[in-house]
């Protein structure tokens, strides 16, 4: 566990590191917690626990303590990845409705900025970087699934799923705020709208169990051979991890639009509020375990079909949790904030770190798997796992290498973009 130890030793030094704190008086609280600066920050630090998060979820991880129900290394991330998934939507939309209500002409350029340049082109771009990887690390997909890939209509980057969620929730946004002038009613169809994809994955499940027989995936039908695009993680919005982070959005929405307020009746009796949060973020949090052991999002292995019923309400029990996290961040920042070169550097490239770490993390597999079978891949420990933390390093390092690429081919295409709208 010393791996484990020095992780959470490093990240408790990087929230210290260019830390604030208000003071313990009524009067005194950070005015500038919800500011562009901070908020950047705060994505440097969520997509520092994403990188961890995928990084805790390799095998080798969850196994490098001997298994038989005991934590890996890292397990502290190992579930965690929504959470800091949800820090990047309420920053969103907060973020959507600040600029709503202090940008003139907001809309005029919604779609190129915040949509095409934004979320669409990084979505192609990874699609052709990760097409040309998984050419070169000799992967033989059938001709209709690379078509589909390099299309966008299935996944070539299993980690792409956040762009498609985001682009979702900003079109939806532009034309509700943009055609409505009714906020209630623009507030109530943004949720809605996150519900609707939450209720679309818990009808989709985790791949196409609807084309083929019964159970065909748990190997009852030997016979039945599934095709391509009925495996996990190949169609759109197929796993909760694409909806179980959404409605921290329409949190950090209803943030924006009553900041003062908000502020004004946290600042009275902050202590007591503060520790209410805890309370309630606790609970919820007990809520959201019980749910997903008691039904769970993964029903397609009880036997009994899809068992849609236990996904939704695994995820109307899950949520409040997600929720009430982002809340509990933004109580504590208005007495502690923490902003430093690590965070802002990686509030910056957040997106870019995000979309290129599953290279990263494959391409290093070397480190710390056994050659031979791919599909369950034996873990190698060196004397005291430095493996794992060689794995790790690298993963760091090429991810930030990667990134840096990959923003760069982003601007190409972004300027490329640009001139011909010029020329025409």
């Amino acid at each position: 566990m010393y791996l484990t130890y020095a992780v959470y030793g490093l990240c408790i030094l990087l929230l210290i590191w260019g830390g604030k704190f208000a003071g313990f008086k009524s009067t005194q609280f950070h005015e500038d917690s919800t500011s562009l600066e901070i908020t950047k920050s705060l994505r440097g630090f969520a997509a520092l626990g994403v990188i961890l998060h995928h990084v805790s979820q390799e095998s080798a991880f969850q196994w490098a303590n001997g298994g038989h129900g005991k934590p890996g290394e890292l397990a502290i991330f190992v579930n965690a990845g929504y959470l800091f998934v949800a820090i990047f939507f309420f920053c969103s939309g907060f973020g959507l409705i600040k600029s709503l209500e202090t940008k003139p002409d907001y809309f005029k350029t919604f779609l190129k900025k915040r949509v095409l340049k934004g979320l669409v082109i990084p979505y192609y771009v990874s699609i052709v970087i990760y097409g040309i990887f998984r050419f070169a690390m000799g992967e033989k997909l059938p001709v209709a699934q690379w078509i589909t890939n390099f299309l966008g209509v299935t996944m070539m980057n299993e980690y792409a799923w956040y762009p498609v969620i985001a682009g979702i929730l900003y079109v939806a946004f532009y034309l509700i705020f943009k055609n409505i002038k009714n906020q209630k009613v623009c507030f109530t169809l943004m949720a809605l709208v996150i519900i609707l994809l939450g209720m679309i994955f818990c009808v989709n499940g985790h791949f196409a169990w609807w084309a083929g027989p019964k159970n065909w995936w748990i190997g009852r039908h030997p016979e039945f051979q599934p095709k391509w695009w009925m495996q996990q993680k190949v169609l759109l919005i197929s796993g909760e991890w694409w909806v179980n982070s959404a409605p921290a959005l329409f949190i950090g929405m209803l943030f924006a639009r009553f900041e003062d307020k908000i502020r004004v009746w946290f600042k009275k009796l902050y202590w007591v509020k503060l520790l209410a949060v805890i309370v309630v973020t606790a609970a919820l949090y007990v809520l959201a375990g019980f749910v997903q052991y008691k039904f769970g999002y993964w029903t397609e292995y009880s036997g009994n079909g899809p068992d849609i019923v236990k996904k939704i309400i695994t995820y109307f029990g899950q949520i409040p949790f997600s929720m009430v996290f982002v809340i509990l961040i933004f109580t504590v920042m208005l007495k502690y904030r923490a902003t430093n070169p690590v965070s802002r550097f990686f509030g910056k490239m957040s997106l870019e770190t995000y979309m290129m770490n599953l290279i990263a993390i494959t391409v290093f597999r070397f480190l710390i798997y056994a050659k031979g079978n791919s599909w369950q891949p034996t873990p190698i420990y060196k004397a005291g796992r430095y493996n794992l933390a060689l794995y790790l390093v690298a993963v760091l390092a090429g991810t930030i290498l990667l990134a840096f690429i990959y923003k760069f081919l982003c601007s190409l295409v972004s300027g490329t973009w640009k001139r011909k709208r010029v020329e025409s």
